[in-house]
C-alpha cells in the first residue's frame, strides 16, 4: 500500500510549497499550511539567532504541519548539523525537515530518531531510491523546474522511473506545474502529490521583490534559460532563471550591484550572486537571479497563497491510500 502526500504528512491537500531561500519566509509557509497544504520555510544559510527568530515565527504562525528546507551542498556538513539541531531542538514534531539534495546517512538517522517526517528533493533515480530507503517522501524534480537543478531529465519520466523502482514510496512531482491540469498529468505519471515553487513566487505572502513577481507573472517558458552564471554562494549547479543581462553576458565584472537584509543582517550582493531578490533587496534587481520554471506559462498576477492552494485542492484533496502499484 502507498499513501498520498496528504496522508504521509497529515495534511488536507497533497501539495508541497517549495522552501525557496529568501522568497519563502514564514508568512508564506504559514499561509500555505493554514490553507491545508504543506508550507515550507526556506532555511538556506540561516543559523544561530537568525534561524531561532525564523523558527519562532514559523511555529507561532501555524499549528499545522509545516517544514524547514535545508540545502546540504550549500552549507556543508558542520553548518548543516547546526541547522538540523536547531530545528529539532526548537520546534515541535509537526515541523518536518526538507532537504534539497542528499544529506549524509547520519543526518537521515538523526532526523528519523527524532521522529520527524523527512522530505527530500532529488533529480536522479539512485538518489530517490536512497532517500526512500531512509523513509523520506521523495520529491522528483524535473528540468522544467525553476531554481537549481538536481538532474538532467524531465519530471514525468523521473516520476515514472522512480515509481517502477519504488512501488510503495510516496513520490511528489516537481517542475513545470502551474495549473491543476498539469498537476493531474503528474499524478497520472505515478506521483502522489506535487510541489509548487514558481506559482508561489507571485503569492501575496511571498517575499520576492515586486520586480521579480512582475517578471514571473508576465513571462512564458521561452523567457527562461538554464544557466550556471549565478554561482556566487552556490557554485557547480545549473539553474533555470529568467533571462537577464547577466545570463546574456557572463563575462561582466563581478562587482556589487545591490544590497539586502536577512534576519536583521545586511549584505552586499555581487553580480552573479545566487541570492534571489527579495522585498528587502535594493539595487539592480533586473540583473539578479530570478528563478522561474516553465510553469510561468500558466501563472498570472499575485494572489493569496490560500487561493493558490484552493485551485489545486480539487485535484489533490484527500488522504486516500492507493493499492501498491496501481497509482
Amino acid at each position: 500500500m502507498r499513501k498520498t502526500l496528504a496522508a504521509a504528512l497529515g495534511i488536507e491537500v497533497s501539495l508541497l510549497q517549495s522552501g525557496m531561500g529568501g522568497v519563502a519566509g514564514t508568512e508564506l509557509a504559514c499561509a500555505v499550511s493554514n490553507a491545508g497544504a504543506a508550507g515550507c520555510l526556506g532555511g538556506y544559510k540561516l543559523v544561530g539567532d537568525g534561524m531561532s527568530a525564523a523558527l519562532a515565527r514559523l511555529t507561532a504562525g501555524t499549528d499545522r504541519p509545516v517544514g524547514v528546507n535545508l540545502i546540504p551542498e550549500v552549507v556543508g556538513p558542520e553548518e548543516l548539523d547546526r541547522q538540523v539541531a536547531q530545528v529539532l531542538d526548537e520546534t515541535p514534531r509537526r515541523v518536518y525537515l526538507s532537504f534539497f539534495g542528499m544529506p549524509d546517512d547520519a543526518v537521515f538517522d538523526r532526523v528519523n530518531a527524532a521522529g520527524r517526517q523527512l522530505v527530500v528533493q532529488v533529480g536522479t533515480v539512485p538518489d530517490g531510491v536512497r532517500a526512500a530507503g531512509h523513509g523520506s517522501v521523495v520529491v522528483a524534480q524535473g528540468t522544467e523546474a525553476g531554481g537549481h537543478l538536481l538532474g538532467e531529465g524531465g519530471r514525468d519520466a523521473l516520476v515514472t522511473a522512480l515509481r517502477e523502482e519504488l512501488p510503495e514510496a510516496c513520490i511528489v512531482a516537481a517542475g513545470g506545474i502551474g495549473s491543476p491540469d498539469q498537476a493531474a498529468r503528474a499524478l497520472s505519471a505515478g506521483a502522489d502529490g506535487v510541489l509548487l515553487g514558481t506559482a508561489f513566487v507571485v503569492a501575496d505572502e511571498s517575499r520576492a521583490h515586486s520586480y521579480f513577481k512582475g517578471a514571473v507573472a508576465t513571462a512564458d517558458g521561452s523567457d527562461t534559460v538554464i544557466s550556471d552564471v549565478y554561482e556566487i554562494g552556490w557554485p557547480g549547479r545549473r539553474h533555470r532563471v529568467l533571462e537577464t543581462s547577466a545570463t546574456r553576458d557572463p563575462k561582466q565584472a563581478r562587482k556589487f550591484i545591490g544590497r539586502t537584509e536577512v534576519e536583521g543582517q545586511r549584505y552586499l550582493i555581487p553580480r552573479f550572486s545566487a541570492a534571489a531578490p527579495t522585498e528587502a533587496t535594493s539595487g539592480r534587481v533586473e540583473e539578479m537571479a530570478m528563478y522561474c520554471g516553465l510553469s510561468c506559462d500558466t501563472i498570472s498576477g499575485g494572489r493569496p497563497a490560500a487561493d493558490i492552494v484552493a485551485d489545486f485542492a480539487r485535484i489533490l484533496q484527500g488522504v486516500e491510500i492507493f493499492e501498491t502499484g496501481t497509482g
